[in-house]
């Protein structure tokens, strides 16, 4: 029996369920929903075995959040001149930091030299299409790219101001996925096949390649999103005080009930006692800082056993309660022309963003508030194995823009 946080749809529900009866443990996240084979918000533990599509496409997708010495009353002596600095630092992060169709790094200083380029691992890709593989991601290191990716200032509930980054291994760790989705059919590494479950033996030479491939993209996005962070934090003028950075489209070897097991986790972060996360909401709303709960087992036997049941994991945002094309609709690419009608208007969202205060350049109407759920709502159904550390309003919002293509949105 899988272990679920919160009400889900019946297909979501029943997409854990196929994912269980392939793993030896199984859960879902509050913030769940369907997803590629495997729901997002979903952990899967299997034995020697790793799941390509469970670990997605966006290999090590995840968020990283710094704690500046900042506050907003730095930021100006009046809300006219607060606001002033901020429609100011949201017009710098646009125009250093590259979103959406712009695929290449375009910073003078953008990390092209990482020491990641030269790792071992790269030598197991395939010699014909490594270099490419490798160019690339030294092309778009540090870039953020479209769909829900995203740059954020927020200021916490002592007035701090925060620096926050949601994005993974952009178009390498998408090449790997689909690579290795591709060598596992038996087909060329560069042809596209169905997006079916593959379920990759770790102690044979594909299934090592791959763990060896995963491990660098996730080395990978740690740079970029990092790099991304401390950029914005120099716009601001600020120092770093404190890093929160977590992967939530990974794989890890970890010890469950005394076994060793392969945990993937599909949008879902790890949440060990005492471990840190960064979890955000939408673009109109709260984000939060966590923590794995320190739990008593013999005073509170309930919440440590949802814990283990959990493979100590929580929710990585909100969830989506519409798909992009509930929200926006659906057109014709060519001419333009609506086929769908969407549930959500440009109006709404807008309304909704001015409401809260925010500074928004960016952004599709598929990724407005309105399409997903509330945040204060799924962190309660996840039975008090987190605790919020912080609360963190935003003040800024960049991302790609409405009509920028970006094949590597999760």
């Amino acid at each position: 029996m899988s272990k679920v946080f919160g009400t889900h749809e019946p297909q979501t529900l029943a997409q854990l369920e196929d994912v269980a009866s392939r793993a030896a443990r199984a859960a879902l996240m509050a913030d769940g929903h369907v997803g590629y084979v495997m729901p997002i918000g979903g952990v899967a533990a299997y034995r020697n075995q790793v799941s390509v599509v469970g670990v997605g496409f966006d290999i090590a997708c995840g968020n990283a959040a710094i704690r500046t010495d900042r506050t907003l009353a730095d930021l100006g002596a009046t809300p006219e001149s607060r606001q002033a600095a901020l429609v100011e630092l949201a017009e710098q992060i646009q125009h250093s930091i590259s979103f959406g169709v712009g695929r290449k790094n375009r910073a003078d200083d953008a990390p092209l030299d990482h020491p990641l380029f030269e790792d071992a691992a790269w030598e197991v890709a395939p010699a014909r299409h490594r270099q490419a593989l490798r160019q690339k991601a030294r092309d778009q290191l540090g870039t953020v790219g479209g769909g829900n990716h995203y740059v954020d200032v927020f200021v916490d509930e002592k007035g701090s101001v925060w620096v926050g980054v949601h994005f993974g291994s952009r178009g390498f760790g998408y090449g790997v996925a689909h690579g290795f989705l591709a060598l596992s059919q038996d087909q060329e590494w560069t042809e596209r096949v169905p997006e079916r479950e593959v379920l990759l033996d770790l102690r044979r030479p594909l299934g090592q390649d791959y763990w060896a491939l995963m491990s660098l993209a996730g080395r990978y996005a740690y740079a970029g999103r990092e790099w991304v962070a401390r950029k914005v934090v120099a716009l601001l003028g600020a120092r770093e005080q404190e890093l929160v950075h977590n992967h939530h489209n990974f794989a890890w070897r970890e010890t469950h009930g005394g076994e060793d097991l392969v945990v993937v986790r599909k949008g879902a972060t790890p949440a060990f006692p005492e471990q840190k996360g960064f979890v955000g909401g939408s673009m109109g709303d709260d984000a939060v800082i966590v923590r794995g709960a320190t739990v008593d087992a013999g005073r509170s036997p309930e919440r440590a056993q949802a814990q283990r049941d959990a493979l100590y994991s929580t929710v990585h945002g909100a969830g989506r309660v519409m798909s992009r094309t509930q929200a926006a609709g659906k057109r014709n690419r060519r001419t333009g022309k609506v086929i769908k009608p969407g549930q959500i208007s440009r109006e709404m969202m807008h309304a909704w963003v001015k409401r809260k205060g925010v500074v928004l350049r960016g952004g599709g109407i598929d990724e407005s508030p309105h399409a997903y759920r509330r945040l204060p709502d799924v962190l309660a159904a996840q039975e008090g194995t987190i605790e919020v550390l912080h609360t963190l309003r935003p003040l800024v919002v960049v991302m790609a823009g409405a009509d920028e293509f970006d094949p590597y949105k999760d």
